[in-house]
């Protein structure tokens, strides 16, 4: 089994940089595609970035692509989602997530029901 821990979340202006950090624990990690969600007040949980089991492929959302990158290192089974050029839009709980697969779709990848395990949430703020 995984359970995940995020962090790195806080108060940044537009414009700014975060990184969060989501630590797994469990032997089957490795295996699993991993990804970050994020949900604002009153609206769904969206996607943003996901990886493949071994880091071959990567997705994003088009809102974020070119400013987040998202990468994971199985040997310290940790998975980093950076973020640049932060908008106030992108003002959320953000979510680490992992699966019971590898995954390499992104039509699977993409949804939050294809996660297994999730982290607790931890708040970005971007203020303007």
């Amino acid at each position: 089994q995984v359970q995940l821990v995020d962090s790195g979340g806080g108060l940044v202006q537009a414009g700014g940089s975060l990184r969060l950090s989501c630590a797994a624990s469990g032997r089957t990690f490795s295996n699993s595609a991993a990804a970050w969600f994020r949900q604002a007040p009153g609206r769904e949980r969206e996607f943003v970035a996901g990886i493949d089991c071994s880091s071959i492929s990567t997705y994003y959302s088009d809102s974020v692509k070119g400013r987040f990158t998202i990468s994971r290192d199985n040997a310290k089974r940790t998975v980093l989602l950076q973020m640049n050029s932060l908008k106030p839009e992108d003002t959320a709980v953000y979510y680490c997530a992992a699966a019971v697969f590898c995954g390499r779709s992104p039509q699977t990848m993409g949804v939050p029901r294809s996660y297994a395990y999730w982290g607790q949430g931890t708040q970005v703020t971007v203020s303007s």
